[in-house]
């Protein structure tokens, strides 16, 4: 099982990364670090973490999980193309596709979201209802291979739906 997290450059929220990255990692699962144009992410409380890939080269064919990481830098990615591009491609290939704080506002702008579930930092909610959510107001959605995660506070248990499910493939 492969899974890649996609984080800003500069300001992912590096418990929502490092909290999910260890529940996968011991449990077997391959990841990789995902970003855009650097070889070193740096977080808001900052970690600082080993790009593997430049975003724009991602196969979504070559993982069973993409993962987008919230964080004041996730504004990079809410309307960019080749970003949204990937989580739509993620769902047309039916792989599990997250997205934790103000990550699910990238999926809500794909148009992914449309009389889904979700859930999201509180400061998202407006856009992701706008986009045709059906809003949650709870730590972690899931909706059958979408996943979605409020927040630091459930980062925890937003690895562990992303495992399970992983598990639920094989």
């Amino acid at each position: 099982m492969k899974a890649v997290f996609i984080i800003a450059p500069i300001g992912f929220r590096d418990e929502e990364l490092l909290e999910p990255l260890k529940i996968l990692k011991e449990n077997n699962i391959e990841v990789s670090i995902a970003s855009k144009n650097t070889t070193e992410a740096i977080g808001k409380l900052g970690a600082k973490i080993k790009v593997d890939i430049d975003v724009t080269k991602i196969n979504v064919n070559n993982y069973d999980a993409i993962i987008f990481i919230g964080g004041p830098g996730t504004k990079k990615y809410l309307n960019d193309t080749t970003v949204q591009n990937i989580a739509r491609q993620t769902v047309k290939n039916n792989k599990i596709l997250a997205a934790i704080c103000m990550a699910p506002s990238i999926l809500a702008n794909a148009n992914l979201l449309q009389n889904k579930k979700a859930t999201a930092f509180e400061a998202e909610k407006d856009n992701l209802i706008q986009k045709g959510a059906i809003w949650q107001d709870k730590p972690v959605v899931i909706e059958n291979k979408l996943i979605t995660a409020n927040g630091p506070s459930s980062a925890k248990g937003f690895g562990k739906v992303i495992l399970e499910l992983l598990n639920n493939q094989i």
